[in-house]
């Protein structure tokens, strides 16, 4: 069965996700992360899309983007990946993808950006990695939070919105991190952007079903069970009661996996 097309809509923000492939390490060292997003900043200047948040995790990338016009993001997303998987080829003798496939990407509404982005720089410090997101480097939360200098960072009209001066602005954001984001946001955020859906308020949904002539809202991960399946797990599965030894990961690892 063809794959759906993606929601794509000119001056609609998208939060984006990128594996490496199997879970493969795409950022080995701080020099990978830098060729990353010197190729970010190209790329999206390139293909004129605006980048509001990014965090660089050790296996996957989280961006929040907003394209200028339709097929812009895919166009920067594609110049990306040739160019960032050909520094990470010849750095480390390897050959073949290093993505997982197509990168999944949903829609975001307006009044779901400063959640959005929050996810995204908080993403170090739910994996256990960092205390704090100013502890972690490779991420939009020094620009967003402290004023540090971005190239790659664009504000979004509702980050601007926060206060009048640059100073303002930042402190309302960093209020914003006082509090963890609820669980039940957390599951909609990830859920929609795996299923590459739009995330927003009703009428943001509304619109965009009627736009593109498709469902915009999550769909029921798991069809209801049978009774059959229900007897079915009344008997133990021996091989998921065996104990596995926990993946370990080295110190000297610079960059997390998170979610």
């Amino acid at each position: 069965m063809p794959r759906s097309p993606r929601f794509d809509l000119a001056h609609v923000p998208q939060h984006i996700i990128q594996r490496g492939h199997d879970g493969e390490e795409c950022f080995r060292l701080p020099a990978d992360c830098r060729c990353y997003l010197a190729q970010l900043l190209q790329a999206s200047r390139r293909w004129e899309c605006s980048v509001h948040a990014y965090v660089l995790m050790r296996n996957h990338v989280h961006l929040l983007v907003t394209p200028s016009r339709v097929g812009a993001l895919a166009g920067m997303m594609q110049a990306i990946g040739r160019n960032y998987v050909s520094y990470f080829n010849t750095m480390y003798r390897r050959s073949g993808t290093l993505w997982e496939g197509r990168y999944k990407s949903c829609l975001i509404g307006t009044e779901y950006v400063l959640t959005c982005q929050r996810y995204i720089e908080s993403n170090p410090v739910r994996s256990g990695w960092m205390p704090r997101p100013l502890s972690y480097p490779w991420s939009s939360y020094g620009s967003n939070a402290l004023g540090a200098s971005d190239p790659v960072v664009v504000p979004h009209a509702q980050y601007l919105a926060l206060g009048q001066s640059s100073e303002q602005r930042a402190q309302a954001y960093r209020c914003l991190f006082e509090l963890d984001i609820d669980p039940v946001m957390l599951r909609d955020i990830r859920a929609y952007v795996q299923q590459q859906r739009a995330l927003g308020s009703p009428v943001f949904q509304s619109w965009v079903e009627a736009t593109f002539g498709r469902h915009a809202k999550v769909r029921p991960a798991h069809r209801p069970r049978r009774q059959v399946e229900v007897m079915e797990q009344s008997v133990p599965d021996m091989d998921a009661c065996r104990t596995y030894p926990s993946e370990s990961l080295s110190l000297r690892e610079r960059v997390p996996r998170g979610g």
